[in-house]
């Protein structure tokens, strides 16, 4: 009895060991898992993945003309990219927004200091401001063609237009949240006007600036794709638009794409100057909770 005892105990041991390394094993595997998709979604990897599996899965049930399969994307992709077309196309469309964006900002800028700092200037200016703000820039793409022509002024103006709003009003509202003490504190010390507008006003206001830059870019992009598809001979608003006279919704997919990505790239590339140069006035700044 006392033999049998100690083998069922034995067996009861090991079983409940085998049970023991058994359950340790499937949490790891859960935690493996669960850290797994936790880094997807934080680094936003997985919402990519869903919507790779959800085009798959409807290309699969659609019409290739209708709606192209991530391959066949690629595909045209590499077949436009050996043409040199998507290179031209990107290059050119490049060009335009940077000349646009940096050519709105330079403007913008001064233009929202200016009328933030002083009441009578915001005053008169606010209502223009937010009457024109609400006129998107395609509105004055016919306008723009008759003033400036068909050329790339007009393209231009389009994308400093489209630029120009989100900085200013940005810009007003950083300088009109200024602390009044700093302002105070400053003067108390003998700043004159133009000390504590250059060494209180504008640093305080560069997050503000910041922001209304970076919505100023997406408006660009906006703004350029509008105009190549409606005044322009090349681009990748074009490419886009000329795409369907071939039924190519390939190369349109392409072009949408590839359009995301100089949005994402470049915005990308600007919070990294936010941080690393600006990181002193406070863009980026992480708040105490």
């Amino acid at each position: 009895m006392k033999e049998m005892s100690s083998k069922d105990t034995a067996k009861t041991q090991a079983l409940n060991g085998l049970e023991t390394s058994k359950s340790t094993a499937n949490y790891t595997k859960n935690e493996w898992l669960k850290t797994g998709l936790l880094f997807l979604t934080k680094h936003g990897l997985f919402a990519w993945l869903l919507l790779l599996v959800i085009w798959i899965i409807a290309s699969k049930i659609s019409d290739s003309s209708f709606l192209p399969s991530p391959w066949k994307t690629l595909t045209s992709a590499k077949e436009l990219i050996k043409t040199g077309t998507l290179q031209s196309d990107l290059l050119i469309s490049l060009l335009r927004i940077l000349a646009g964006w940096l050519a709105g900002t330079i403007i913008a800028v001064p233009l929202g200091l200016f009328i933030g700092q002083f009441k009578i200037i915001r005053y008169l200016f606010e209502p223009l401001i937010n009457f024109f703000r609400f006129v998107p820039a395609i509105g004055f793409l016919t306008l723009f063609l008759l003033w400036f022509g068909v050329g790339e002024v007009s393209k231009i103006a389009l994308i400093i237009y489209a630029t120009m709003f989100p900085i200013i009003i940005n810009t007003i509202t950083g300088v009109i949240a200024i602390d009044p003490l700093k302002i105070e504190s400053a003067q108390s010390q003998g700043a004159s006007k133009f000390q504590v507008f250059y060494s209180v006003v504008i640093p305080s206001a560069v997050p503000n600036i910041f922001t209304g830059v970076r919505l100023g870019l997406g408006g660009a992009i906006i703004a350029i794709v509008a105009a190549e598809m409606l005044a322009a001979q090349n681009g990748i608003g074009y490419l886009i638009y000329t795409s369907r006279l071939y039924y190519r919704t390939d190369w349109i997919f392409v072009g949408i794409f590839v359009l995301g990505f100089i949005g994402y790239l470049s915005d990308t590339l600007l919070r990294l100057f936010g941080k690393v140069v600006l990181k002193k006035y406070g863009v980026f700044e992480k708040k105490a909770t």
